[in-house]
């Protein structure tokens, strides 16, 4: 797998036909000796099942953005240390503990910005150092635990679509950038969930699709989400947002996050401080949606949020000299000062912030 654009199934990859992709089992299980995943690099125009043996096969499928998304590779994560623990050799629980404890520290260098990484893997390690009867209780556990945060994620989705489509008035025009739907988080979605919510509910809204570049998950992942949905969408190059909102096109900016600091600093996909900067400027209210796995209330603040830089091929492609220098940064951090609201499973916060 190379960037996160369509390429050859990568091994242990194969085409399936799935009838319901966006399910939450479609997206990522976990199966008796395997971790099994839609792989996004296909999309749209291959349903591909990657199928991950180890859980370091888990650990590059994440790298490779084959699962993508906070909440995604939260769970993905959580059901690679249960992996770990089903293929482990071992016959005692030191041991056991040993091979999970590895894992769950070569899972967790994998990314470094989204926080729902870390967090599930400390939960799959708390759930390791628990008291167990032998290995093969403690293996259960981990399955157990790691069904148990994929069933949560999706259900603090569908709370934060509830919360969200009350803020989406009929007929509105949303404005989404980057992937933060049911790919992205293991089913229903954050920032889609809000828009599946109001359309559910009969808001006859309109969604722009920023594609997303470099790397096009808008283009390649969200239209492919709302068009199954039936959610009346247009596809736009990042830089025609602007204009948009200048013609009175724009009457909501939606994305999702990858970490939340405490005070309400959210780092997501590069070109959403941008997007941030053009709602303050043309009065659009902007709106961030996130599940609270999502907050990391240890950082103080957005400074501290370690921001992934992503190869330099991913911007070059064949389109410009291969010597030429790239700067990549995947995320850019949007100051809380210019999000009106962050949507969360337990309700809409609105400034001051004070999260976690």
């Amino acid at each position: 797998m190379s960037g996160d654009g369509p390429s050859t199934p990568p091994q242990g990859a194969a085409t399936v036909e799935l009838p319901d992709p966006l399910a939450p089992e479609s997206i990522i299980r976990l199966e008796p000796g395997a971790v099994v995943m839609l792989d996004q690099t296909q999309l749209p125009g291959r349903t591909v099942d990657l199928r991950c043996t180890r859980w370091q096969e888990v650990a590059e499928a994440i790298r490779q953005l084959a699962v993508r998304g906070a909440p995604a590779i939260g769970i993905a994560a959580a059901y690679g240390v249960a992996l770990a623990a089903q293929t482990s050799g071992a016959t005692d629980l030191d041991e056991l503990r040993a091979d999970v404890d590895r894992a769950c520290t070569g899972l967790v260098a994998a990314r470094p910005t989204a926080v729902n990484l870390s967090w599930a893997v400390e939960l799959m390690r708390a759930r390791s150092a628990a008291p167990h009867a032998d290995p093969d209780a403690l293996r259960s556990q981990l399955a157990v635990t790691a069904h148990r945060i994929h069933r949560d994620e999706v259900d603090r989705c569908r709370r934060i679509g509830d919360q969200g489509a009350e803020l989406i008035r009929s007929g509105a025009q949303v404005l989404t950038h980057c992937n933060a739907g049911a790919l992205a988080t293991g089913g229903y979605g954050t920032a889609l969930g809000v828009i599946r919510s109001a359309h559910r509910r009969g808001g006859a809204l309109h969604v722009w699709v920023d594609e997303t570049r470099p790397l096009l998950q808008g283009a390649r992942l969200t239209a492919w989400e709302l068009e199954r949905e039936g959610i009346p969408a247009t596809l736009i190059t990042d830089s025609t947002a602007g204009w948009l909102m200048a013609q009175g096109k724009v009457d909501v900016v939606l994305t999702g996050a990858d970490r939340i600091a405490r005070n309400g600093d959210c780092a997501n996909k590069i070109g959403t401080y941008g997007l941030a900067i053009l709602a303050r400027a043309h009065s659009i209210p902007f709106y961030v949606a996130a599940p609270t796995s999502t907050i990391d209330p240890g950082l103080p603040s957005g400074d501290e949020i370690p921001i992934e830089h992503r190869a330099a091929v991913e911007v070059t492609g064949v389109h410009a000299p291969e010597t030429v220098g790239v700067y990549n940064p995947a995320f850019d951090v949007t100051p809380a000062h210019l999000i009106a609201a962050i949507i969360t499973e337990e309700g809409v916060h609105r400034p001051p912030y004070a999260l976690g």
